[in-house]
């Protein structure tokens, strides 16, 4: 259900577990910050009490920011053990932070076992606190009976799949209705009895109507966004005239953030070169040595306003894996042209680094839509010509996409995810983004393929397109 827009109100049980696990948190860090900070603690004397309350407060804040990013909080809708990991990038990256900052400070290295150790006492608070809090959060929240209209096939399908998740537990759908109407009273009936409604798909009107019934019954209502929302996103209020206009215009970087987000490009794939030039070095002899072929591969992608160029990345399946000439996606696990190296390479995201060089040289940037290839792109406009506007901003090697999506999400909820960030574009989005990719690189399903046989991600048939609303209609 991820990037679904939820209206009216919200589970608010859980929310003194959340704030006592975060105090618990601060305790447990300036406990051993003291043990790091001073050795002799707690007999030694002469304590910095400023610096310590600098330090403690930045972790405060660093643990919020992080938090946030890896929706470290999200009882009832993430798994346990998504949680524990969120927790655990959240401290580890607070820590972390602290440690290198107050280093510069101080000009020296200090034993870092405290800070360590403040790690595995927190991750076995955090286990059983994931645990437990999520136990409760599902025992204070009753299972809400929940009715889901759709417009048709597609749109259910592109809803999501919530059965077998943890959500399932604060929402039942025990109706579900096909709707292609644009009369809400005609549905009104329905909805009467229901704790909860679903809605994707549904004609404008309908759905707007739909939506305040919502609010005016305080239930709430999860909305599968269409390209006309994301793009109303972007627009801001002008005061020019004497009633309400909403400003919309092709999306521009402002020159500050352009320049800053330039020379941040610069700077980051710059040190991750630097940095990781070794690992890129064994990764690109043991490609070569394994078939004798090039280590690296060039593909033509799209970047800023439709202007091609060359992504390179490591090779990871065969030298003639599009000998046929056809443009085709990998279909993950299932894909006879990747080699073993290949799979290791891939599973590892390291078939990505050397993308890091086109970023120096200014093809992409570090947080942007994903590069399409023209070849997968024509095709994809048949049906979404609205896939043209990713093309406002440069092409990016992670994003809302990549985060929140998989390597097989579909082509229109690629879009929704694009125009998301074009939306959001800011320096702290792109570093909340950032951090939020370190997260997928453990989550194997990032990475599924398409079906056997399906050369692009798109998920529909030409039927299927036809019967799926019509965005200009939306917009225009």
């Amino acid at each position: 259900m991820n990037g679904i827009i939820q209206i009216g109100r919200k589970e608010k049980k859980g929310t003194g577990l959340i704030v006592l696990h975060f105090v618990l948190s601060l305790a447990l860090f300036y406990g051993f910050w003291l043990l790091f900070r001073y050795p002799g603690f707690p007999l030694s004397g002469g304590f910095d009490y400023q610096l310590d309350l600098i330090v403690l407060l930045g972790y405060a804040a660093e643990s919020f920011f992080f938090s946030r990013i890896y929706n470290a909080y999200m009882l009832g809708y993430y798994r346990a053990r998504l949680l524990v990991f969120a927790q655990f990038l959240t401290q580890f990256f607070s820590t972390a932070i602290i440690y290198v900052l107050i280093t510069l400070y101080w000009l020296r290295l200090k034993n870092p076992v405290p800070l360590f150790l403040l790690l595995a006492v927190q991750l076995a608070m955090d286990f059983a606190w994931c645990y437990g809090a999520n136990r409760y959060y599902f025992r204070a929240n009753p299972v809400r009976r929940t009715i889901l209209l759709y417009r048709n096939e597609l749109d259910k399908k592109r809803f999501g799949v919530i059965e077998g998740k943890p959500i399932e537990r604060l929402y039942r759908v025990e109706k579900e209705y096909r709707y292609g109407g644009d009369d809400f009273r005609e549905i009104r009936p329905l909805l009467e009895g229901y704790d909860a409604v679903f809605v994707t798909g549904i004609r404008p009107n309908c759905r707007n109507d739909i939506a305040d019934y919502c609010k005016e019954e305080g239930i709430p209502g999860f909305f599968l966004p269409r390209v006309g929302d994301m793009i109303m996103r972007e627009s801001s209020h002008n005061q020019s005239f004497e009633t309400p206009v909403l400003f919309l215009r092709r999306k521009t970087l402002p020159t500050d953030y352009a320049i800053i987000k330039r020379g941040f490009d610069i700077f980051v794939s710059g040190l991750a070169l630097l940095i990781l030039s070794p690992v890129m070095l064994v990764t690109a002899l043991a490609i070569h040595f394994y078939d004798g072929g090039p280590a690296f591969y060039k593909q033509t992608r799209l970047t800023l306003d439709g202007r091609e160029f060359k992504i390179l990345k490591f090779r990871s399946m065969r030298v003639d894996a599009e000998k046929d000439g056809v443009a085709r996606l990998s279909t993950g696990d299932k894909d006879d042209r990747i080699t073993p190296i290949g799979r290791i390479v891939r599973k590892c995201r390291l078939d990505e680094l050397p993308q890091l060089w086109n970023i120096l040289r200014g093809d992409m940037s570090i947080v942007g839509p994903r590069p399409e290839r023209p070849e997968i792109a024509r095709q994809i406009y048949e049906s979404l010509p609205e896939f043209r506007l990713r093309l406002q901003v440069k092409a990016g090697l992670t994003g809302y996409a990549q985060i929140y999506g998989r390597y097989n999400t579909g082509p229109y909820e690629k879009l929704l995810f694009d125009l998301m960030y074009i939306s959001d574009m800011s320096l702290i989005t792109d570093l909340m983004l950032m951090f939020a990719t370190v997260s997928i690189l453990f989550m194997a399903e990032s990475t599924a393929g398409v079906e056997v046989g399906q050369t692009t991600a798109i998920d529909w048939t030409p039927a299927d397109a036809k019967a799926a609303p019509s965005e200009s209609a939306v917009l225009s």
